[in-house]
């Protein structure tokens, strides 16, 4: 499936689902600190994501939270009464939520079939007008509001976990 296609399916989904969203094609983005000096949305707010596994490899957490915290992993270890923490690898980003590196997002939940990526989402999200994440490919960002995004990954049958880093 090339990008456009993977892309796609996220904004057909939204579609399907009545969700008002606005779209931004760029550059491909692999860290924040591209994110922050691009030309997005300023009146939105980008989310950071990230893709952890627990030390015995049988726990996969998908974290969306506010990009100006720190990813402390034995803060969120102790979150999610996990064992140690660390990164998932490419491999496992690839076989769990079919997306690839910097293109993390929460909408990688929609190809997680079998619910085996826990979702766990900073409440502090929920403040901000508009937040912008990936569609599942770093080539664009698209704004919605937190309720919305919420209401998306509920309907992919995944928890949402509230949490307070």
């Amino acid at each position: 499936m090339n990008f456009e296609d993977v892309k796609n399916k996220v904004y057909e989904y939204f579609d399907s689902l009545g969700i008002e969203y606005e779209k931004h094609d760029h550059e491909m983005i692999f860290t924040m600190e591209e994110i922050h000096s691009s030309n997005l949305d300023p009146n939105g707010y980008i989310a950071k994501n990230l893709f952890l596994r627990d030390g015995a490899g049988r726990r996969h957490m998908l974290v969306t939270m506010s990009d100006g915290k720190n990813a402390d992993l034995k803060v969120l270890r102790g979150i999610f009464a996990s064992s140690r923490l660390s990164f998932g690898s490419e491999e496992r980003l690839m076989d769990r939520l079919s997306l690839t590196k910097g293109s993390v997002s929460p909408m990688g939940l929609l190809n997680d079939k079998e619910n085996t990526v826990e979702f766990y989402f900073d409440k502090d999200l929920l403040t901000k007008p508009l937040i912008g994440i990936h569609p599942n490919h770093n080539s664009s960002t698209v704004f919605l509001s937190p309720e919305d995004l919420l209401m998306a990954i509920r309907k992919t049958g995944h928890e949402v976990i509230l949490i307070e880093i």
